[in-house]
């Protein structure tokens, strides 16, 4: 007797990886252009299930490299360009055990960091890891301050955070490198 297909189920939100984004249709037949965040943008279907916000599952049947990181997707049940345009913008994410582990020691997937304490060199508590960004000139870590209020930026460089020691949950940064939020422009014509 054949098991059922259980159907695949959205990971919880602390287990969530945002692995691709899709982009616009590729033409009529319900192909879109996909930017992969895979170390090899290729094996985007390798991981499993992919999963949309509303926890729809996507499943890749046909991919091609367009450039760099951009590919060229189709997913199972959608055959039309109004099926992928109503999909344009949106994020797909895996579960995080989907993952391989990192083959080098000190290799860590950036989900890995979040939530991790921060503190300075003398061991007082700064705040823990929001998030890591990267607007195109490097990773910026979000840090949640321990006393509240706007969260802070910094530097993901070796200078900044000097000691990174993800399985023993430890980051060590130099406050110098801390940027708070921005502050509106003044005004000139309230000044007068």
């Amino acid at each position: 007797m054949k098991k059922p297909k259980i159907p695949p189920v959205m990971p919880p939100p602390e287990r969530r990886i945002v692995v691709a984004t899709i982009g616009a249709p590729h033409g009529v037949r319900g192909e879109c252009r996909v930017k992969s965040y895979t170390a090899d943008p290729l094996s985007l279907g390798d991981y499993g299930p992919l999963f949309l916000p509303d926890g729809r599952a996507l499943e890749i049947v046909d991919g091609r490299p367009l450039k760099d990181d951009m590919l060229v997707v189709r997913f199972r049940g959608l055959a039309d360009r109004d099926a992928v345009q109503a999909l344009t913008g949106q994020n797909l994410v895996i579960d995080r055990d989907s993952l391989p582990p990192p083959e080098e020691e000190d290799e860590f997937y950036h989900a890995d960091l979040v939530g991790l304490p921060v503190t300075d060199a003398e061991g007082n508590g700064i705040g823990s890891i929001l998030e890591v960004h990267n607007h195109g000139a490097g990773d910026l870590l979000v840090i949640r301050p321990v006393a509240g209020g706007a969260t802070l930026l910094l530097p993901f460089t070796k200078v900044a955070v000097p000691v990174l020691d993800v399985p023993g949950r430890r980051v060590v940064i130099d406050p110098a490198y801390l940027a708070g939020p921005e502050k509106p422009p003044a005004n000139p014509e309230q000044d007068a």
